[in-house]
């Protein structure tokens, strides 16, 4: 990612910050977007083209979605097309996590990463579903059916949007892939991480409080757990938070202390 990248990512963070009305309709619009504009090379070239004035991106959001869109989506729209984007792709990928953003947004109170999560697992583990919904030749229809049935009283209206939506956008993508990524760009619009924490039995409310607090005070941040049942795990516990891996379950006690005996 290039450093203009990383500067419009922000930009158009702090936009959203600063935005009043961002509801669920708002992100659904946010995404309508990222389709028409990932669906049209031209769209996406002259809306991302930096030799362009800034003025003439932004209107061209106006016209382009300005009549049908509401206000707050025009203004998020026209922000993103105002920043300097490495590339077209890149750009895309600014609104996809706009949209995801906005979704968080619209809905503060919803466990959004715990429940994209879940979905994930449920998606890891049943290879079928996972190629249903990743397929280039699905109908996008039928993947929003078959989401709405699968999600139906697992999670909110948020949730269904954002999993909705990327499935419907993937374009060749892991649908788990776009799962862990919405569910980063989530955890980081609430200033919070993601620890996904593995068992071999559930945590009680204590112990998920205790885990909780030692890690928010070891990252300094808030922390989201998800945690996944591992019977191989025996006992204790693995935690792991982006790339940073904790492990004091029995079983790697057990790996560590077999290498040294047999040296």
């Amino acid at each position: 990612m290039g450093s203009a990248t990383t500067q419009a990512r922000t930009a158009t963070a702090e936009a959203l910050t600063a935005a009043s009305g961002v509801d669920l309709d708002v992100a659904r619009e946010l995404f309508a977007a990222v389709g028409a504009v990932s669906g049209s090379a031209q769209l996406s070239g002259a809306l991302s083209d930096s030799s362009a004035p800034a003025a003439a991106r932004a209107a061209l959001v106006t016209a382009v979605f300005g009549s049908t869109y509401r206000e707050t989506s025009v203004a998020l729209l026209r922000r993103a097309a105002e920043q300097r984007w490495s590339n077209a792709a890149e750009f895309v990928d600014g609104l996809e996590e706009l949209a995801v953003r906005a979704a968080a947004v619209a809905d503060s109170s919803a466990d959004i990463e715990g429940e994209l999560f879940q979905f994930s697992r449920t998606v890891a583990s049943n290879g079928e579903l996972e190629l249903a919904l990743g397929g280039r030749l699905g109908n996008a229809s039928a993947k929003s059916s078959l989401i709405s049935t699968l999600l139906d009283g697992r999670a909110g209206a948020a949730t269904a949007l954002i999993v909705s939506s990327l499935v419907q956008n993937a374009h060749g993508r892991r649908v788990r892939a776009l799962l862990r990524r919405a569910s980063a760009i989530v955890a980081d619009q609430r200033s919070s991480i993601v620890a996904t924490v593995s068992t071999a039995t559930p945590l009680s409310a204590e112990q998920r409080t205790r885990l909780e607090n030692a890690l928010s005070a070891r990252y300094g941040s808030a922390v989201t757990l998800n945690t996944v049942i591992d019977p191989t795990v025996l006992g204790g516990l693995r935690v792991q938070i982006a790339d940073d891996v904790i492990d004091s379950s029995v079983s790697t006690r057990l790996a560590e202390l077999r290498h040294r005996i047999a040296g």
